[in-house]
């Protein structure tokens, strides 16, 4: 038997490579399908599943590509709907793999489909638990993402989870190894562990939700405290994921489209595209297209993409390193944005060679900005948690995530100083903002981290994150 986790840090995702014996099983995979295609292959094994543990809001699976290239079955949860042809699993039913067993287990309260995989082996023995978004490694799901869907108030589908964790999940053997859809990073639970497998054991010690003696009102009041606005792609991939998309073949055939800079730029005009440029934020900051945006390939790409451009229709033309146009494509359509109408051939030297015109933001070093001897205004755009945790003295917070909704509060007329972790954020949103007409933005290189070590700084008394909860 082999259970390999395929993590992608991005989006803090884990899809998983079941096999025993010549057949193989698939648990929420990613948009591309391939890799797990050419590793069936390579272990002369036939993909006969793909389990779907929900409809997924944070990425767009390839459940329906891969059963497509394989004719491998789609198994869901009891009550999915989904519109394509797939099997509606019931509650304990259970799907022979080789010579091991995959039980349903109906976990409800993240989404009402909601299910858990449990995996026997030959001898009826559990094994493992691949337990999607019910139950994280330190967290279990947020319940508010499916309430218009389930027409429950999120205390309600908190409700729910809490009986089906007691019901379902804690009632199985402490040796179980849990295997979750997600770990630390992702907007689908508020207080993920970076470690992205362990025991029910010891999750039953350490994990706040799991505790024995805890109440359901106590349950439904900690899980739901704290909950932020999710990303705006949200329900979209939703959507994609239950009734079907473009296969990820065409998506990269359109978005790999080599385009002259006469070319980009004539699109650019007539289609309103965004220009998506993904180099490395201080690179992009030297000299880029003017009005472009920049979200590093290097970082949390897709999330940001899915928080910033709302509308998941939205054309794209990209700017990218040559020779990771495809990278690009393929990332922006595991979040659902499959309107990518090309990438500007040759980069910005041949941009430049053009003749076309450049911009380029200013950047100073935390050094530069403490002996400048001036009133310096600061915008901090880490998420609150970690302003509230420590910050500089004086810096006004507007989280990256609420830029749109805060942008009035930038004064478009002085000087404002713009910083973040460590720069990967503040070029983001400098770059949205400049866009937008705010011309006397300055970026700060090394963020929060630099600003600290510099020593001129006045720094808040450092709170523990993990006390705001």
């Amino acid at each position: 038997m082999i259970i390999e986790q395929i993590y992608t840090g991005c989006l803090a995702q884990g899809a998983y490579y079941i096999q025993s014996e010549n057949q193989a099983a698939i648990i929420d995979p990613l948009r591309e399908v391939e890799p797990y295609i050419k590793k069936a292959k390579a272990a002369g094994a036939v993909i006969k599943y793909v389990f779907e543990t929900h409809f997924h809001a944070d990425f767009v699976s390839g459940h329906l590509d891969l059963s497509r290239q394989t004719g491998a079955r789609i198994i869901y949860g009891p009550t999915a709907q989904p519109g394509f042809k797939a099997h509606v699993a019931k509650d304990r039913e259970e799907f022979k793999l080789g010579k091991v067993t995959i039980r349903v287990l109906h976990t409800p309260g993240h989404t009402m489909e909601s299910a858990c995989y449990l995996l026997l082996d030959e001898h009826g023995e559990q094994k493992a638990l691949f337990s999607g978004d019910t139950l994280f490694i330190g967290d279990v799901g947020r319940p508010d993402l499916a309430q218009k869907a389930a027409h429950m108030t999120q205390e309600e589908l908190a409700g729910t989870l809490y009986d089906s964790l007691r019901n379902q999940v804690m009632t199985l053997n402490d040796d179980v190894t849990i295997y979750p859809a997600h770990g630390a990073g992702s907007a689908c639970g508020k207080n993920m562990s970076r470690e992205i497998t362990d025991t029910l054991g010891n999750q039953k010690k350490h994990n706040y939700a799991l505790r024995a003696n805890m109440t359901k009102e106590e349950f439904i009041r900690e899980v739901t405290r704290g909950l932020t606005p999710p990303p705006a792609y949200f329900p979209m991939n939703v959507k994609m994921n239950k009734e079907g998309y473009e296969s990820i073949d065409s998506v990269l055939r359109q978005g790999t489209r080599a385009l002259s800079p006469e070319a980009f730029e004539a699109a650019a005009n007539e289609t309103g595209a965004v220009i998506l440029d993904t180099r490395n934020a201080a690179v992009f900051g030297q000299e880029f297209i003017p009005n472009s945006v920049n979200i590093g390939l290097d970082g949390n790409f897709a999330p940001w993409v899915g928080a910033l451009i709302t509308d998941i229709r939205q054309p794209i033309l990209i700017v990218a390193d040559e020779g990771r146009e495809e990278e690009v494509v393929t990332r922006l359509a595991r979040v659902g944005y499959d309107r990518s109408l090309g990438f500007l051939k040759g980069g910005m030297n041949a941009w430049k060679a053009a003749g076309k015109e450049t911009d380029h933001i200013t950047s100073v070093s935390a050094e530069e900005l403490a002996n400048s001897g001036a009133e310096a205004a600061l915008i901090d755009v880490r998420k609150a948690s970690e302003y509230l945790a420590e910050h500089v003295i004086g810096a006004e917070n507007i989280p990256l995530d609420y830029i749109n909704k805060h942008m009035s509060q930038v004064d478009k007329n002085k000087p404002i100083y713009v910083h973040c972790a460590g720069g990967y954020r503040s070029m983001i949103f400098n770059s949205i903002m400049r866009a937008r007409g705010y011309h006397n933005l300055i970026n700060v290189s090394g963020g929060f981290t630099a600003l600290k070590e510099c020593g001129k700084f006045k720094i808040s008394p450092y709170v523990c994150p993990g006390t705001m909860l």
